[in-house]
């Protein structure tokens, strides 16, 4: 059957929209630089990095049960709200207690954001009858966001060579999230899903907490959340460190000498951070196909994880060894895993659970991926500052290479998935 049996109407575009705008983050590639320069360790980077997702891991449960009780309307406008106040405290900020408020108000946001957003999705899916489509209709809207992600590189390189500075960077992400806002709020009543509208707040709570306990009493379910968690959580943690490696290959270039060092960086980390989100652009919109050469989700699920820390290892032994090219491309290689893994993931995960609670189950798969995130950041953190960038991105990939029995997707018996 074919990956993109779905229209393209003016939903499917405002969905896209969504994410292009949203992935308008142009402090993102230069996150870890902003915290370098002022002066922070890799381990307290890290401590920053593991806040955020504990912060997100308490809150992702109450805000998906948020989302399915009160409308997913009202609690993505929250979220744009919260980041827009985080950007301000991010640009004001010069001491390490003002980075935990930012990161603080930032991670709330995405508390509120992340299942919510999928589920009005997969809502919108299955009014109209595409079920079937998750995969390739998910995979299509992501790309959309890769390209805003690419896009915003480039902006973000060129702000920072004209600027001067990476602070500035916050300010100008305000523009596209209240753009954004605007967006989310258009959206038809329809898609805030099956909200009781008769009863007490409480009763409210109660119904799709009864659902909720139904839904999680298959144990697979579990295994499946830290399956598609699994390679996403040590994403969101190494991911940034890839910014210090094109720091390093760009200063070892014959190349802009004129210029100073930031603007040499500016200029080499906008253009590889353009190119990896133009091919995880393509690689989220081929994810459906991938998906169709197999069989189950099972096989692809575990495959790219496994593909994903090796080549996380790779580019860590590589840059140790001054293969910088190489070890950038192998870091890409994690980037390209990651979008072509996760529509597969959340096309997995939509089809276990009741749709009443869908958000909140979708929400509890970023709350798993925060966990990961969570330990693995302050471990790379404390490997970066006593071994280097190169061994602890190894060393972390190779920890979780061992690790991975436990967390393999398997077929169950007499049925198609687990």
């Amino acid at each position: 059957m074919s990956s993109e049996r779905f229209k393209k109407d003016i939903q499917y575009y405002r969905f896209c929209l969504y994410g292009f705008l949203k992935n308008l983050r142009f402090f993102e590639p230069f996150l870890l630089l902003f915290f370098l320069e002022n002066e922070l360790s890799y381990l307290q980077i890290g401590v920053l990095y593991s806040i955020l997702e504990i912060t997100r891991n308490l809150l992702e449960i109450p805000a998906g049960f948020i989302s399915d009780t009160l409308g997913r309307r009202k609690t993505m406008v929250a979220s744009f709200s919260f980041y827009i106040v985080s950007f301000i405290v991010f640009f004001l900020s010069y001491t390490y207690p003002y980075f935990i408020l930012a990161m603080v108000l930032f991670a709330v946001g995405d508390a509120f954001r992340t299942g919510t957003h999928k589920a009005m999705i997969f809502t919108y899916l299955k009014l109209n009858g595409w079920e079937d489509q998750k995969v390739a209709y998910y995979g299509n809207t992501r790309s959309w966001s890769q390209m805003g992600s690419a896009i915003s590189s480039l902006v973000a390189a060129l702000i920072i060579f004209y600027q001067g500075n990476y602070r500035d960077i916050f300010l100008f992400t305000l523009i596209p999230y209240m753009l954004d806002l605007v967006n989310v709020m258009s959206y038809p009543s329809k898609l805030e899903g099956a909200i009781s509208h008769e009863g007490s707040l409480k009763a409210s709570f109660r119904r799709v907490g009864q659902a909720f306990k139904t839904s999680f009493q298959n144990l697979a379910i579990i295994r499946s959340l830290v399956n598609v968690s699994s390679h996403s959580g040590f994403y969101k943690a190494a991911k940034d460190y890839l910014q210090p490696v094109v720091r390093t290959f760009a200063l070892s270039l014959p190349l802009l000498t004129a210029f100073s060092e930031k603007q040499r960086t500016a200029v080499m980390v906008g253009l590889v951070y353009f190119l990896i989100y133009l091919v995880t652009s393509a690689s989220s919109r081929r994810s459906g196909r991938f998906k169709d050469a197999f069989k189950t989700f099972s096989v692809p699920l575990n495959l790219t994880v496994t593909v994903g820390l090796i080549m996380g290892m790779a580019s860590g032994l590589l840059y140790e060894t001054q293969v910088l090219w190489l070890a950038i491309v192998f870091y890409v290689g994690i980037f390209v895993v990651e979008n072509l893994r996760k529509p597969i993931g959340m096309g997995y995960l939509s089809k276990k659970p009741d749709e009443s609670v869908l958000a909140t189950v979708l929400s509890i798969e970023s709350q798993t991926k925060s966990i990961i995130a969570a330990i693995v950041a302050p471990l790379l953190g404390f490997f970066a500052d006593e071994f280097g960038v190169g061994y602890s991105l190894a060393i972390t990939s190779g920890l979780l290479l061992l690790a991975l029995p436990l967390y393999y997707a398997r077929k169950a018996k007499g049925n198609s998935e687990e």
